[in-house]
């Protein structure tokens, strides 16, 4: 037995010497147990033969196995031939490390009747986080054909309800919520990409959990291509959860001695809700070394503002513009390269274009750096137009099965990015990019679905060495530019995971800046990541996506609680909105210390029509607060504002913050309290709360909260 500790959280593991190891308990902190206490539990959570079940029933390992009596998902599916289709590992070396905070535990186990060795790898990370991960290497003469390899972790009976998220373009990361069940429910990534609908976070929790309540077991697929997260119950009642690669046929044969490594899964429990699961994650986040430490700086980017249009006086007169109201990063977008006017031509042509750009991208780059801001550049590196200089001196560069291409997308194909050739010319295209320029920031975008993504002559699947290959190819730029950081966009808001954040440093949530849609994205993209690494902009007054019109403060207080930026063709604005703009900038630069280190809490509401959320400081001292209006309520008044995140016993005074203010400046019908704020201790803002504003549809107020 073995006893991990770290952050409220236990894992207990059964250890035996004649089988993989089990969890015996996930979840709650069980204080010091010593090995009798440890004994009886195990024994205490053993069950006994049912009719129909195997007669000596044995402990459920992480990696199932039909010869240990489970009768749902494996934990490895594969063959060789038509047999060593079922396993029976037994361990061959254990390797423990214990800590103060957490532990590791690494275990080599083989099935000498199928071939095959298998290394475990589960820790407990300081943060209460588990993380696992496992390696399958082929020990016999004969090929192996893994199909699916994925470890699992138990949860307990009170599970009972299931929570992920669904979505599509401009409408990324929806939730939703129903029972857990007999069987298995599955969700499946096929886009060869984290797609708008990856559920991000797998969860299941006791009846009703929310944001601030309920016990939830949840986990993440650290993975960028093609993946699979499954919640499943079996007959006889043990249900647990299971994440890894999702494989298409064929794509991982192993040769004699060659292994295949599943990407690290990530699993938070938490005893405080969805809340507790997101500070876990953003914990873990915030401790790597790749993590961003520099301030988050404000980004103006141009897409929106000129989109292909490149003109060198208009975009030299936008960056100064952005830089009177305080932008410190200008990033020129999709338009740039040879052959693109528009969309459907150039993807592949990584050169400046000659005719638009005769002589380069050197004044525009010394026209912003002259003004104190940043350099950024948009790129696409794995797709490929088919009209494009790359493609017709080389067509087999393209994802392909074979006989056929796949059908066109956005008017583009991929690159074959296993190839070594192509990898070569991108790797030197991008590098010569880097070293012949001036830029601090990529924008590296991925606008397309990998569908029939074959390579090679045979068209053999390729999603599999594709992913990897991207994380080769960022990892070499990153070493080669160390000091050049790389935002992952992809269609918006689509690959976003804990396997493209080992290598980028901010998400763009959505290619949809409509602050009604940014809200309900944002809300649940902090549900893996905290502010500092998700990219929000504001845009023009009417949206792009939406055509819907929405007041500055509206979409400035939206953008501020995340990486700020601004998308919109300020040269245009009137003097009164450039200067409530500069006034949203003083204010993000005021707050981004607390905003990009503090905790993002988020209210449980009783009218769907508003929402609260905020940041709290990690003393406690400090808080900013949004109470926003969707749409419109069922009441005059949606009810109290509660506020919640804060030190229990502690005093705050409460204030609106400027500028985010103004619906209150416009209201005759405000609270007593918005004149001179109030003060009240912590526990009292968390339940009773303040009388909340009548704010109008599409209003949003800012409240800052100080400890006296």
């Amino acid at each position: 037995m073995l006893h991990l500790r770290a952050a409220g959280v236990s894992l207990v593991l059964g250890t035996p010497a004649d089988a993989l190891p089990s969890v015996v308990h996930w979840g709650a902190d069980l204080g010091e147990l010593d090995a009798g206490a440890l004994a009886d539990l195990r024994r205490a959570g053993l069950t006994s033969g049912v009719n129909n079940d195997v007669d000596e029933p044995e402990p459920l390992a992480v990696l199932p196995e039909q010869s240990r009596g489970w009768t749902g998902l494996p934990g490895l599916s594969g063959h060789r031939a038509g047999r060593a289709w079922s396993t029976r590992f037994v361990p061959t070396a254990w390797a423990v490390e214990e800590a103060a905070a957490g532990g590791r535990v690494e275990v080599e186990a083989a099935d000498d009747e199928a071939g095959l060795a298998l290394r475990l790898e589960l820790e407990l990370l300081p943060t209460g986080l588990v993380r696992h991960r496992t390696t399958l290497t082929n020990t016999a003469d004969a090929d192996y054909e893994v199909a699916d390899l994925a470890l699992s972790l138990p949860v307990p009976p009170e599970a009972t309800e299931v929570f992920d998220l669904a979505g599509r373009w401009a409408r990324e990361r929806s939730p939703q919520r129903l029972p857990l069940v007999v069987g298995a429910h599955v969700r499946e990534n096929r886009r060869g990409r984290t797609g708008p609908d990856a559920p991000l976070v797998l969860a299941v929790g006791t009846a009703g959990f929310g944001f601030r309540a309920g016990e939830v077991w949840s986990q993440h697929v650290a993975f960028s291509g093609n993946h699979r997260s499954v919640a499943e119950r079996v007959a006889a009642g043990a249900a647990v959860l299971r994440g890894g690669e999702l494989l298409l046929p064929g794509e991982v044969r192993l040769g004699p001695g060659e292994s295949y490594a599943t990407p690290w899964v990530y699993a938070a429990y938490a005893a405080d809700g969805l809340d507790g699961v997101a500070a876990r994650f953003h914990a873990h986040l915030r401790a790597r070394q790749v993590h961003p430490t520099s301030p988050r700086p404000v980004i103006m980017n141009t897409w929106e503002a000129v989109y292909f249009d490149h003109d060198l006086d208009r975009l030299v007169e936008l960056a100064r513009a952005g830089a009177e109201v305080g932008v410190e990063r200008y990033v020129l977008d999709d338009g740039w390269f040879r052959h693109r006017r528009a969309d459907d031509a150039g993807l592949g042509d990584w050169y400046v274009d000659e005719d638009v750009w005769p002589q380069g991208l050197t004044p525009l780059v010394d026209a912003v750096r002259g003004l104190g801001m940043e350099f950024g550049l948009w790129v696409e590196p794995e797709m490929v137009n088919p009209d494009s200089d790359l493609v017709r001196a080389h067509p087999d560069w393209v994802l392909a099965t074979g006989g056929r291409q796949p059908k066109l997308s956005r008017r583009q194909q991929v690159l074959d990015l296993g190839n070594p050739d192509a990898f070569a010319h991108v790797l030197e295209r991008l590098d010569a990019l880097l070293r012949e320029n001036d830029i601090a920031y990529l924008k590296w975008d991925h606008n397309r679905d990998l569908l029939e993504a074959g390579s090679g002559p045979g068209g053999e699947p390729g999603v599999h060495a594709q992913t990897l290959a991207v994380y080769r190819l960022l990892d070499e730029l990153r070493r080669r530019h160390p000091r050049v950081e790389i935002e992952s966009c992809s269609s918006g808001g689509l690959r976003i995971d804990l396997g493209i954040l080992e290598r980028t440093d901010r998400v763009w949530a959505s290619d949809c800046i409509d602050p009604v849609e940014r809200q309900l994205i944002q809300r649940w993209t902090s549900q893996l990541l905290p502010p500092e690494l998700v990219g929000s902009h504001v845009g023009a007054a009417t949206s792009h996506t939406t055509h819907r019109t929405n007041d500055l403060s509206f979409r400035a207080g939206t953008a501020l609680f995340a990486s700020f930026g601004v998308e919109w063709d300020v040269t245009r604005a009137t003097p009164e909105d450039r200067a409530e703009l500069a006034r949203w900038v003083a204010l993000y630069k005021e707050v981004r210390p607390l905003l990009h280190t503090g905790t993002t809490v988020r209210a449980d509401q009783h009218d769907e029509s508003f929402a609260v959320h905020g940041v709290v400081a990690a003393d406690g001292d400090d808080g900013l607060f949004a109470v926003v209006q969707l749409t419109t309520p069922v009441t005059a008044v949606p009810g109290a504002v509660r506020l919640p995140g804060l030190l229990p016993d502690a005093v705050y005074e409460v204030t609106l913050q400027a500028p985010g203010d103004a619906p209150a400046r416009r209201s005759s019908a405000n609270p007593p309290w918005f004149t001179d704020g109030v003060r009240l201790p912590g526990r009292v803002l968390a339940s009773a709360g303040l009388r909340g504003p009548a704010l109008q549809p599409q209003q949003l107020l800012l409240l800052r909260t100080r400890r006296v």
